[in-house]
């Protein structure tokens, strides 16, 4: 079987029932822990599997159990209605996006359960991944494999990878609502778990108590064409701020033109270099162009403290020395392997999201002029020129309407979801407010008061109840001006 680009792979992650129809079955709940992998710290909990159908409207057969774990609340008497973690990708577990970031959920969890399910795809409820190897192709991008490398991923997943869309997981959210026998729920999303969170919100307005949705994507937009050009503003903008840091400056002198000429000699001819495995330490060879050094920037771009990463890491590469962001890719390419479901992100992105696009309105000469250029833009549609479509709901592309109460979160140097897509989304939106972290990036759960934030909106269900001042004195991490770290 031919082995999927480590690259293509790393690049591509970088996006039904009526409401009376849920299983009314009882869910069995026994203790257990969870935690984030070996290793990790593990979190006391109770646990059970739900069986769903396949196929919600009985046409095809077959049936799958959905991974539920309930995390008690602190308070002994807790309220009836739980908070609802749902995780990005498309393709994260719900259960392991939990346990990385339980710290930030435990304001809310004095009062409150926290109901996690790893949807449909993903973590252990019928996980639909393909093996890849880990083994690189030098920076060129081949319809032709990727055709071929879908077809053997097809082959190989357990289930028919029609039935892994959103418009299916969130009736098995309300089935598993129905089951554990809570009136209501408070649904948190981040990312494309944003997405998931204001469909449910759609399709059952009377489960739904409030609504949390961070770095949120609207479901107006289709994900893929814009986000090389939104990754693009968000490292101009990290490099715009180091020239204003006299400390930045004065270490990284033209920083944004040394990384155009990186980024040009990359696309131009990979560079070979030695890097150790994050794994085993040993050495390994890494031919390392402007794929590897896309994946690496979009990834440290996501998150502030790696933002201050980004100048000293690109200054490196200019001197000649590609090992720190070689090291960067293969870490992030582990940590995709490990966490993000394949067929589940397939068969997201090829029902919602590329049959919408319009190649007229797709700016390829914008696109190619990027630093991750349109390779994730060629591999989606080549990848989706293949994998079936699955059920998606009637009026799923339109905006959310409704007045339940919904807490938009954004970043300002997002790279993939910028504040402004917060807006798209808000339009309909009749009891909302957004919040904008300045110099965050993807994902405010962890950051500052944020959790303290979350908690007061959940326990008051009012916008307006949310007192954000707090946000201004956010921490933003300096940024590094050597290894050994920041000033003090």
């Amino acid at each position: 079987m031919p082995k999927a680009p480590s690259i293509l792979i790393a690049v591509l992650f970088l996006a039904s029932l009526a409401p009376g129809d849920a299983a009314a079955e009882s869910l069995a709940l026994q203790d257990c822990r969870i935690n984030a992998g070996p290793g990790a710290p593990s979190i006391e909990a109770r646990c059970g599997r739900l069986t769903r159908p396949l196929d919600p409207s009985g046409a095809v057969a077959g049936e799958i159990e959905l991974r539920v774990a309930v995390v008690p609340a602190l308070n002994l008497t807790p309220e009836p209605d739980p908070l609802v973690p749902i995780a990005g990708g498309p393709g994260q577990g719900s259960i392991d996006f939990y346990t990385s970031y339980s710290f930030a959920f435990e304001s809310v969890r004095r009062n409150r359960d926290i109901l996690l399910i790893d949807q449909r795809g993903t973590g252990e409820s019928a996980t639909m991944n393909c093996e890849f190897d880990e083994d690189l192709i030098e920076g060129e991008f081949s319809t032709e494999l990727t055709i071929e490398y879908t077809r053997e991923c097809l082959e190989q997943l357990p289930y028919d990878p029609r039935f892994f869309t959103t418009s299916v997981a969130v009736g098995d959210i309300e089935a598993v609502r129905a089951a554990l026998g809570y009136p209501t729920l408070n649904l948190y999303g981040v990312s494309y778990g944003s997405r998931v969170a204001q469909h449910f919100a759609r399709r059952y307005p009377a489960s739904t108590r409030t609504v949390i949705i961070d770095g949120v994507v609207p479901p107006q937009l289709s994900l893929g064409p814009d986000i090389a050009l939104e990754s693009q503003k968000a490292v101009d903008r990290v490099l715009a701020r180091c020239a204003e840091d006299d400390a930045c400056n004065k270490q990284f002198p033209g920083i944004s033109t040394t990384f155009e000429r990186v980024v040009a000699e990359l696309k131009k001819a990979p560079v070979t270099i030695q890097v150790p495995d994050p794994s085993t330490g040993r050495l390994q060879e890494l031919d390392f162009g402007s794929g590897e050094l896309a994946t690496a920037v979009r990834l440290l771009a996501y998150h502030p403290n790696s933002i201050a990463l980004l100048p000293l890491l690109i200054d490196e590469a200019g001197k000649g020395n590609f090992v720190p962001l070689g090291s960067q890719f293969m870490m992030t390419m582990i940590s995709m392997g490990d966490a993000l479901s394949l067929g589940m992100h397939n068969a997201v992105m090829c029902t919602e999201d590329v049959p919408f696009y319009d190649p007229d309105s797709i700016d390829y000469d914008g696109l190619e002029a990027t630093y991750m250029g349109a390779l994730q833009m060629d591999a989606l549609q080549a990848i989706c020129s293949i994998w079936p479509a699955g059920p998606i709901d009637d009026g799923f592309k339109t905006p959310l309407e409704t007045d339940i109460p919904v807490l938009l979160l954004s970043g300002d140097a997002d790279p993939i979801t910028p504040p402004r897509y917060a807006d798209l989304a808000a339009v309909d939106l009749g009891n909302a407010r957004h919040l904008i972290g300045a110099d965050q990036g993807h994902g405010q759960l962890g950051v500052g008061c944020t959790p303290r934030l979350i908690a007061k909106f959940v326990e008051s269900a009012d916008p307006a109840a949310v007192d954000a001042a707090c946000l201004e004195r956010s921490f933003v991490m300096p940024f590094f001006l050597d290894f050994s770290g920041p000033n003090p």
